[in-house]
């Protein structure tokens, strides 16, 4: 079976025939591109209130609001919501999607892991043989950002094949799955079993309320927030939460008006209008001076990061493709080529809200490198975008060359069946399609 075949519905799609009059402001927040869009902003609004005035902007993201600033709320708290969205596509695609049937969607997953093990070599490779190396940073470059490597594809590739959408949209999926199992291993210290338990018994009354079919969603909020209080005291990271309670939520397919489809159509406007840019906001902010700037290219733990988004990721998930097809029965999507492998390759190089947390876990205990390293995250993701914005271009123009081709193949092939005579004996077939004023086109 091709893996491309089976897309998941849109969820606008699926929205409206929850609620048909629900649309205007929450179905543009909903779009591919917003969440892209908004996030971009918060980020160029970051860096220019940082660069303006950093005295301010520190002030701002240190700014204690109970036992925790601004900062560590929205990375600890509003970034869970964002986490719980996560987890309900990663639902969606388990039980009825790309995820369903793994062998499937074998070309994407396997793309995905070599994707994620491509820059975390690269960042190694780097920071062990280059002096003032922090190797604990391998993990920043290894996630692709779904929502902004989306967005990029559905403005610069919209003529592209839906097969290619498809394609990466497993392969964000299955990274964000990545990037979810690295935070909860490699960033767990200190782990308090009583807390650890408490969020595993929300979790479990959350599971019990959705098989028995409880679908008051006030119900689930206090479970929600309790579960994330456990989470947070536990030494696992508070994010987790989201993610566990999303996946624990029913989802069955075919069926309308579940709680996964409500919920994600709910919740999702608020992640991508108000959480995401609100912690890109108070996360992606670098005074960005001279010396930063020469230490992008000179110092390794920036260096790394670069290196292993733009080149990196490119190879990992190139190579892993590659690989997948030639050693396995798997094939790639409906009309998709090598070159548009090389395009979603690169595209999956731009990793900016996964990454920005990662480097915040990574490198919170020495400011002066998370400085450089949310530096890195910047200018990597845009190299990486810059490099697939005009790589998706040569694709659009390859496929429409393309289509061109085939219409005009069609065309000539319906003049030539129009012109050959309906005789018995098909007498003067050859003269009367060579005589034709549209042979030669």
């Amino acid at each position: 079976m091709n893996p491309m075949k089976k897309i998941t519905p849109p969820l606008a799609r699926r929205a409206r025939q929850i609620n048909p009059n629900n649309l205007h402001l929450g179905e543009v927040l909903r779009a591919n591109t917003t969440g892209g869009i908004l996030m971009l902003i918060a980020t160029v609004i970051a860096l220019a209130w940082a660069f303006l005035s950093e005295h301010s902007y520190e002030a701002f993201v240190e700014y204690p609001v109970g036992p925790h600033t601004v900062a560590e709320w929205a990375s600890d708290g509003l970034l869970t919501i964002f986490f719980f969205i996560s987890g309900l596509e990663l639902k969606r695609e388990f039980t009825e999607g790309s995820l369903r049937r793994p062998a499937d969607a074998m070309v994407p997953i396997v793309a995905a892991i070599c994707g994620m093990a491509g820059p975390a070599l690269v960042y190694i490779a780097i920071n062990s043989t280059v002096e003032g190396g922090i190797v604990r940073g391998w993990a920043v470059p290894v996630a692709t950002d779904i929502a902004f490597a989306l967005a990029i594809l559905a403005v610069a590739g919209k003529h592209l094949p839906p097969s290619l959408r498809a394609f990466m949209l497993t392969l964000a999926i299955a990274d964000d799955l990545g990037g979810i199992i690295v935070i909860a291993v490699v960033f767990s210290a200190d782990l308090s079993l009583l807390w650890l338990a408490g969020a595993a018994a929300c979790m479990l009354v959350w599971w019990i309320l959705q098989r028995r079919r409880v679908d008051n969603g006030w119900i689930y909020l206090p479970i929600f927030l309790v579960c994330w209080y456990c989470m947070l005291n536990s030494g696992v990271h508070a994010t987790i939460a989201g993610v566990g309670l999303g996946l624990l939520t029913r989802n069955t397919p075919e069926a309308l008006n579940e709680p996964l489809d409500r919920w994600q159509h709910t919740i999702d406007p608020w992640s991508a209008g108000l959480v995401v840019p609100i912690f890109a906001l108070t996360n992606a902010g670098v005074h960005v001076d001279g010396p930063l700037l020469a230490a992008l290219w000179t110092d390794p733990v920036p260096l790394g990061i670069i290196a292993g988004l733009v080149v990196g990721k490119f190879i990992g998930i190139f190579v892993g493709s590659w690989l997948t097809v030639h050693l396995s029965k798997a094939t790639l999507g409906d009309n998709l080529t090598w070159g548009d492998m090389v395009a979603v390759a690169e595209l999956g190089g731009v990793g900016l809200t996964v990454s920005l947390l990662i480097a915040h876990l990574s490198f919170l205990d020495n400011p002066h490198v998370y400085d450089e390293a949310k530096a890195g995250v910047l200018i990597g993701s845009l190299i990486s975008a810059l490099i697939a914005v005009a790589l998706l271009q040569w694709r659009t123009a390859a496929h429409k060359n393309r289509r061109r081709e085939k219409a005009r193949a069609e065309q000539r092939a319906r003049q030539q069946s129009a012109a050959t005579p309906t005789g018995p004996d098909g007498a003067g077939a050859a003269e009367q399609q060579a005589g034709s004023p549209v042979s030669g086109l």
